[in-house]
């Protein structure tokens, strides 16, 4: 499970669908939820939360190019690569965070993925969960 601590800059909600955006580090991420009516006290604007997120939701690209529609976006360098049979870890440096990503093998051969490259991570902002900070 990957967690990056950050602090909620924003809100929006229609009906029971909450779109929150976090900073961390200085970088926006975005965390869409679907809530009962009302939402919980620590669900507010300035307060720190964990965001948080699996690694098989974690999309990797290199040389990235043109529009997407993936919000929550990060620069990262590759630190390990434990190849599996099907699935591979993917262990890469997020500014001072570390984060995992499982791919399929295919596409760990089909970008080339090594030690030291530079990759950017994407996560859908409805796979992302926040969390309370305890």
């Amino acid at each position: 499970m990957n967690i990056l601590t950050g602090i909620i800059t924003q809100i929006q909600q229609s009906g029971a669908i909450l779109l929150v955006d976090v900073e961390v580090d200085g970088q926006g991420f975005s965390a869409l939820l679907i809530e009962s009516a009302t939402r919980p006290e620590w669900l507010e604007k300035s307060n720190t939360i964990d965001l948080v997120f699996k690694e098989t939701e974690v999309s990797l690209a290199k040389d990235l190019s043109g529009l997407i529609s993936l919000r929550n976006r990060m620069q990262c360098q590759v630190l390990q690569v434990e190849r599996g049979e099907l699935l591979s870890k993917i262990t890469m440096q997020f500014q001072a965070h570390t984060i995992t990503s499982a791919i399929t093998t295919r596409a760990v051969d089909s970008l080339q993925i090594a030690v030291g490259d530079s990759i950017e991570a994407m996560v859908k902002s409805n796979e992302v969960s926040l969390m309370k900070k305890q």
